[in-house]
């Protein structure tokens, strides 16, 4: 469901690297499992709802996968550029490591946690990780409306549990709306989480990067401007018709950005994250900055949210992307 913002993703990583003078092999992956060997000079963009980018069978050449004991490395590193389940939930990550071959981005455990928003808050919540409340719906167990509005309050906010790029998310204003939401959510996953809704907050963002000696940069916290038909940060507000969607160098009060970067630290230390991540936010009126979300393979086209902070941070988005690649390798040599 996530292949069109992962095409785009992969297109600009590859594109980057190349022109940083790595040798690289785009592999696309299609809906029903094939991997193909895409053409070196092939791009992916997301222009419009009409006409999102997809791999198919005839996008690229087949090519047979083996990555079994013994089997020829296909590349001295990976790069998963790969949204959503399998290729962010620790699915793929685990397949490489029993291939023993060296990837970029978290691990098997931390992208299964970071993906499943219901154990990532349970184990954040247990650090004393300021998060708005949430409840939690389990595959087979039937909607209580009346119990989830008495606990959190309308609006709320209907989400899979394990998914990412707003994919069957909802935000509804009567308990009347939520089982068309928790069925809406249930098309993506079959475990739904209910959040409680910030009102009158700004959303911010931040992207933290690994350094070769394992200390942690953290760009200053953008601001999200696009909004959706509902008022929040939907797909179509994230990658449809939104030219300026953040605002790279907001005014926040005194101590606000050094609270928000000072969490995401430790967010990212707490998931055992590693090279990379997105660290969402909400702030309030009153300068308290809440938890929303981690991300561990955020959206890398060279006009996403993190690529765009780094860069007002002074980290190109070529030196980004080659700077995971150096990661991952040194990772290697030191195991």
């Amino acid at each position: 469901m996530e292949q069109p913002v992962s095409c785009a993703s992969g297109s600009g990583v590859a594109k980057a690297l190349r022109e940083r003078g790595f040798d690289v092999t785009t592999i696309g992956i299609t809906r029903t499992g094939e991997w193909v060997q895409l053409d070196p000079d092939a791009t992916f963009a997301i222009e419009s709802s009409d006409a999102l980018p997809e791999i198919t069978a005839e996008t690229g050449k087949a090519v047979a996968v083996d990555l079994g004991p013994g089997a020829q490395p296909m590349a001295d590193v990976l790069f998963p550029v790969l949204h959503g389940p399998y290729g962010e939930d620790g699915t793929i990550q685990g397949l490489f490591e029993m291939a023993g071959v060296p990837y970029v981005g978290s691990g098997v455990l931390s992208s299964s946690l970071c993906m499943d928003k219901e154990f990532s808050k349970r184990l954040l919540a247990a650090e004393g990780v300021p998060q708005g409340p949430f409840a939690v719906l389990k595959p087979g167990e039937d909607l209580d409306a009346q119990a989830v509005v008495d606990r959190l309050g309308l609006p709320v906010f209907v989400k899979p549990a394990r998914a990412g790029s707003s994919l069957g998310i909802s935000k509804v204003g009567s308990g009347a709306e939520l089982a068309a939401a928790v069925a809406k959510a249930r098309e993506v996953d079959d475990k739904v989480v209910f959040e409680a809704s910030f009102e009158n907050v700004r959303e911010i963002e931040m992207g933290v990067l690994e350094t070769l000696d394992g200390d942690l940069e953290v760009t200053f916290p953008l601001e999200v401007l696009a909004k959706g038909e509902d008022g929040w940060f939907d797909f179509e507000a994230k990658y449809l018709d939104n030219p300026e969607p953040f605002n790279l160098r907001p005014d926040y009060p005194e101590g606000v950005a050094e609270q928000a970067q000072a969490l995401a630290r430790k967010v990212f230390r707490l998931l055992d994250c590693r090279d990379l991540a997105r660290v969402d936010c909400f702030l309030t009126e009153d300068g308290t900055v809440y938890l929303n979300e981690v991300n561990t393979m955020p959206g890398m086209t060279p006009m996403s949210g993190v690529p765009q902070a780094f860069d007002a941070y002074g980290i190109s988005y070529g030196e980004l992307v080659e700077r995971l690649v150096t990661l991952a390798a040194a990772r290697a040599r030191r195991s």
